[in-house]
């Protein structure tokens, strides 16, 4: 038996190599966001970045109407262009994903609404630019935090038609808040351009009209196009 010992061993030791490696190979396929060695992360840190893969559907129209419109409270149309990085040509096929508060500042749960995206709330969505660029979103305009002194928004995020990985832009504020204070609109990153709403009024109903273009002020943007 002392005779064999040392070779028994050496085999053991061989055959957890190819295990080891096997598990260092896996990708973590739920979380879009996840890159590789290789590759530059658009944007930055983005916290539950997958969560707007959650529920998205398999044909996403440039149009969408959110849960919070049947609501009652001032309804809202939220509508644009997406253009390339050129600020010129309309950029085609991008999602825009979106979620907000209901009208009472709260992100309103139901039942069904799965539980990691649960901090979402259930007023969300997604609209998909059509060739021109075009996308339009009715909702509900949301409530600012109860106790709060943030001013109301709606949070977005991109995901365009390419590897280039999601990414979030200014949140969606309204310019006739007065939370929207002079300090807190100077901390605005006008990632995508200015998330500033300026609403005018339509019957019963207020429309904001809103461009975004990609990769504005987006860290790391231009050195993964370059790549790309």
């Amino acid at each position: 038996m002392k005779t064999y010992f040392p070779f028994i061993v050496l085999i053991f030791i061989l055959c957890l190599f190819p295990s080891c490696n096997g598990q260092s190979n896996n990708t973590n396929k739920s979380n879009p966001n996840k890159q590789g060695t290789n590759q530059v992360l658009v944007g930055g840190p983005f916290e539950n970045s997958d969560f707007m893969y959650i529920g998205m559907p398999e044909n996403i129209n440039s149009i969408d109407t959110s849960a919070g419109w049947s609501q009652k409270g001032q309804k809202l149309l939220i509508t644009g262009k997406i253009f390339k990085v050129d600020g010129k040509t309309p950029a085609a096929d991008v999602i825009l994903y979106y979620y907000h508060t209901n009208t009472e500042g709260y992100y309103e749960n139901k039942p069904g609404l799965n539980n990691r995206v649960s901090r979402h709330g259930y007023i969300r969505g997604w609209v998909k630019s059509d060739k021109n660029g075009n996308y339009s979103i009715y909702t509900v305009r949301p409530g600012s935090y109860p106790n709060s002194d943030s001013p109301a928004h709606i949070h977005p995020s991109i995901k365009e038609p390419n590897s280039i990985n999601e990414y979030y832009i200014d949140e969606f504020v309204f310019d006739d808040d007065s939370l929207l204070t002079s300090s807190q609109r100077n901390k605005l990153e006008n990632r995508g351009g200015s998330g500033v709403l300026n609403v005018s009024n339509s019957g019963e109903m207020q429309i904001a009209n809103h461009d975004i273009i990609l990769g504005l002020n987006i860290p790391n943007y231009s050195a993964r196009v370059k790549r790309e």
